[in-house]
């Protein structure tokens, strides 16, 4: 294959709506025929998708890698959303990310546990309706998003907020959402600039409140990477488990038996987690890297600059890593899935995101043991763009 030419003739459309609807029997294809290729994504630029499990990991850890925005399109062009440790680069990764993770210790979430159970009961018993409900509305939404506004210390009854904004960004790479992303991201950074003015004036013991008068090596977060930083929180604080709950219990109504199961087995609910993460994981692709010189790779040159993406979703399903790969087994042992990516940019709320799943997956099964979907499958609408992977609405029958 030419480097510079994708070559389209055989491989199967990517970003189609078929292919957000299941891309695994693409992913299947491409891992067998064309693991490592170049295509044109949705934002218009060029880019490697890397498909299998071994070339994603190698990928992931490779310090030849560069995530830095400022670095790859020019400070002029960054947006206020890249200013944080998933956009950047040691030393600036380490610095931003030891200002964070503070509040994201073992000790720290495991404290967190009888408070999120409150909060996922205290929804459930609020519901409009005892009979039905809409999972990702009334559920796996609002206990993540009440979660991550407690930690930061922002209004809860600006959660709806917070909730478009982050569906703006998180569809960014959605060619006809670019004036929608500029007015959104106008609104999330006046949000928090005004937010961080009333905190400097009033501090807290919350998180913001630590950021904005935290120093890290002697050096105070600049404004901009106070906004990164705290935007990067509120959106990936509550996707991810918004669409582990989604996508986990959705797994769940379509394989009864493996409802049965944890219901009749309740301790299996880590393993059960751990398997919903793999089978059909919140985040399909990771985030941009760009290589920061000429490299090859399985035999493909990849210039200095180029884009290259992980197919995170497509590697959880690699046969040569997972037995039986497409089968949903929550009976597997713990598996070295890339849900949460890999290397130093692997997930700091990873162990919040599977606690929160934990929580809410057995609270709504010890409840509505006999929940059930109540739509086609094949007609659930998935959300669009490139990263996070779930569903807009789950209508579901709770007894």
């Amino acid at each position: 294959m030419n480097p510079n030419e994708p070559n389209e003739s055989s491989r199967p459309a990517f970003f189609t709506k078929e292919f957000t609807n299941n891309p695994y029997p693409v992913y299947e294809k491409l891992r067998k025929d064309e693991s490592f290729f170049r295509v044109m994504f949705p934002h218009g630029e060029f880019g490697w998708i890397i498909t299998r499990y071994e070339d994603a990991v190698q990928i992931l850890k490779d310090p030849r890698f560069s995530k830095d925005m400022v670095r790859r399109y020019g400070a002029d062009n960054q947006s206020i959303f890249s200013n944080n440790m998933l956009f950047s680069d040691p030393p600036d990764h380490k610095r931003l990310r030891g200002l964070v993770q503070k509040a994201f210790t073992p000790k720290l979430v495991a404290d967190m546990r009888s408070h999120i159970q409150d909060i996922a009961d205290e929804l459930l018993d609020n519901l409009p309706s005892q009979e039905k409900m809409n999972l990702i509305d009334d559920f796996a939404f609002p206990l993540p998003i009440i979660v991550i506004s407690e930690i930061l210390g922002v209004p809860l009854e600006d959660r709806d907020k917070f909730r478009i904004w982050s569906n703006t960004i998180i569809d960014a790479s959605i060619a006809e959402s670019a004036e929608l992303f500029e007015q959104h991201a106008k609104e999330f950074t006046d949000y928090l600039t005004a937010w961080f003015a009333k905190v400097r004036q009033d501090p807290g013991t919350d998180l913001i409140s630590q950021l904005v008068i935290a120093e890290e090596s002697g050096q105070q977060l600049t404004e901009q990477e106070l906004l990164g930083v705290v935007s990067l929180l509120i959106i990936a604080g509550h996707e991810t488990t918004v669409n582990l709950i989604g996508n986990g219990i959705l797994a769940l109504l379509e394989h009864p038996e493996q409802r049965e199961l944890l219901i009749n087995q309740p301790e299996l609910i880590h393993n059960a987690i751990e398997e919903m993460l793999r089978y059909n994981g919140p985040v399909e692709f990771s985030t941009s890297r760009w290589a920061l010189e000429d490299i090859e790779f399985r035999g493909q040159p990849i210039a200095q600059g180029d884009l290259v993406i992980v197919a995170l979703d497509s590697a959880n399903r690699d046969e040569q890593q997972f037995k039986d790969a497409d089968i949903f087994d929550i009976t597997r042992e713990k598996s070295p899935h890339l849900a949460f990516g890999k290397g130093i940019h692997l997930c700091l709320g990873a162990p919040l995101a599977r606690l929160e799943g934990e929580i809410a997956v057995s609270t709504l099964l010890n409840r509505f043991p006999n929940i059930q979907l109540q739509a086609d499958v094949n007609e659930l609408e998935w959300r669009p763009g490139m990263n996070v992977r779930g569903v807009k609405e789950i209508p579901v029958q709770l007894k």
